[in-house]
Order: C-alpha cells, then sequence, then structure tokens
C-alpha cells in the first residue's frame, strides 16, 4: 500500500466515478462527519458518479438512495442496487436474487443466527436487521463488547459451514447464499444504471474502502485507496488497496475527495 501522496494528479484527473464504503470509511467512530458528507456533495456537485457500496441493509439504502447526493447505492454485500429516479419520483431496485429465493435464503439464515449466537458468546444479530432483504449481520463490535478478530473468524467459518458467503467488515460478519459480491453489483449498476462497462473502464473509477469485506474492490480496482485504518487490517485482507490515506474514517475519505478535486480544476481533463 502506497502513501496517498504518490497518486499521480494526471490519474486523478481522469476519475469519473468515487465508489465507497460506508462505515469507518465515511464515518468516524460511528457517526458521519460533515466534512465527509460534504465531500461527497462536493463529488456530485462536480459531475463525477458517486455512489456507496456498502454492507448495510435495504432500509437504509432505501434512505441514501433517496437523500444523499448519490447516483445510486449498492447495499446487503452486492445483494442489490438502488437508485433513484427524482424526474420520475420512483426508487429503481434491482435485486441478485429472486423473491422467492429470498424467502428461502432468509430461512436458512434463521437457522443459522441461532447457531452462530451460541457457539460464539458475545456475538448478537445486528440491530439493523430487520431492515434487510438478503443477508444476516451478526455484530462482533458495534453495539456488543468488541470480540477478538479470532470470534470474528470463527462466525465467518460458521457461515462456510452451512454453505453460505460471509464476510467480515469492521463492525459486522455478514452472511448469505447466493453468487454475488460487491464487485459483481457494482458491475451490474454500472451496466444498466451508468452505461458503462466497468472491466473496460476500471480506471476511470476510483473505490475507497477499509476493511476484509471491500477486498473484491480492492482487487479490481487500479484506484482503490483504504482510509488509514484499514493498516488495522494488514495481512488479512485477500487483496489490498493501492493507496492509503494519512487520516482515519471520514477525515481519509475527504483527502481523496480533495486529491481529486484539485486535479479535476487544475485543468488536466
Amino acid at each position: 500500500m502506497r502513501d496517498l501522496a504518490e497518486f499521480g494528479p494526471e490519474t486523478a484527473s481522469r476519475i469519473r466515478g468515487v465508489f465507497c464504503d460506508i462505515d469507518d470509511t465515511l464515518t468516524t467512530d460511528g457517526r458521519l462527519p460533515a466534512d465527509a458528507y460534504r465531500a461527497l456533495e462536493r463529488l456530485h456537485e462536480a459531475g463525477l458518479v458517486v455512489a456507496p457500496i456498502t454492507g448495510r441493509p435495504a432500509g437504509w439504502c432505501d434512505m441514501i438512495a433517496r437523500f444523499w447526493p448519490v447516483t445510486g447505492v449498492v447495499g446487503e454485500n452486492g445483494a442489490f442496487y438502488f437508485a433513484y429516479d427524482h424526474a420520475t419520483r420512483k426508487m429503481i431496485r434491482v435485486f441478485a436474487a429472486s423473491a422467492e429465493e429470498r424467502r428461502e435464503n432468509r430461512r436458512r439464515l434463521i437457522e443459522l443466527e441461532k447457531r452462530i449466537v451460541q457457539e460464539v458468546p458475545g456475538s448478537a444479530v445486528s440491530a439493523d436487521q430487520q431492515y434487510r432483504e438478503a443477508d444476516l449481520a451478526i455484530d462482533f463490535c458495534e453495539d456488543v463488547p468488541a470480540l477478538p478478530m479470532s470470534d470474528a473468524r470463527r462466525i465467518k467459518q460458521i457461515f462456510e459451514q452451512a454453505g453460505a458467503v460471509a464476510k467480515i467488515s469492521s463492525i459486522h460478519v455478514n452472511g448469505w447464499f447466493g453468487r454475488y459480491d460487491k464487485l459483481s453489483m457494482t458491475r451490474r449498476f454500472a451496466s444498466e444504471r451508468l452505461g458503462t462497462d466497468l472491466d473496460a473502464e476500471r480506471q476511470s473509477y476510483a473505490f475507497v474502502g477499509d476493511s476484509p469485506n471491500d477486498a473484491p474492490m480492492f482487487g479490481f480496482f487500479p484506484n482503490a485507496f483504504g482510509v488509514a485504518n484499514v493498516m488495522d487490517f494488514q495481512g488479512q485482507i485477500d487483496a489490498e488497496p493501492a493507496f492509503v490515506t494519512r487520516s482515519r474514517g471520514g477525515r481519509g475519505f475527504v483527502e481523496i475527495a480533495d486529491v481529486i478535486l484539485a486535479n479535476r480544476r487544475s485543468g488536466l481533463v
């Protein structure tokens, strides 16, 4: 991982869109700072595509797509994307799995949650679970006393033993049945909403994240950034970001936005 200062101005000037995680990437210590939110606004006002790519639930993502300065949002680690059409006042909701598949997966996940909380004392079903459409989120440090990373890995193992996909974020372990992740749904969002082939245009987009569940995005985008707290997971992420900021959380996101916007204004685009 290289220092953000090594991110070249010519490359920065060509960025057309920014995808970003939310928890501990836009937020700092569980809060969304004003300067991080304003950075989203500044990117959006400059004409860039802005889209959170998050593990947070459908209920949150509906609000984000409606009210935040974003082009759309990918939620529940790739289970869906939402995009609000302000002209028609309609929410576009696209899921990786059908409604019938989601119902069956929900039944299997309810059975699995009982095993997890029994086998990993101190863990709990996430407080935002009732707003989720497709996955099960197990809290290991958001609203419960922080558990060691070994317990988070044990939760992940239990999911995988049951045939589920599981990813560790900075606060939850998310598990689901289905063959999708953050990257697969971001590709679909880009194709259907932006008319963009991400495989051909990956150099024109940046991704910002902080934790192991961002690995598919870190590995795909050449212009992938970790806010400084990504270093807490060094050696534990399947693919690490190319660059890292000096500040943690939301302040680190502001650093990246500043670099991109400064170089757009420089006339290099």
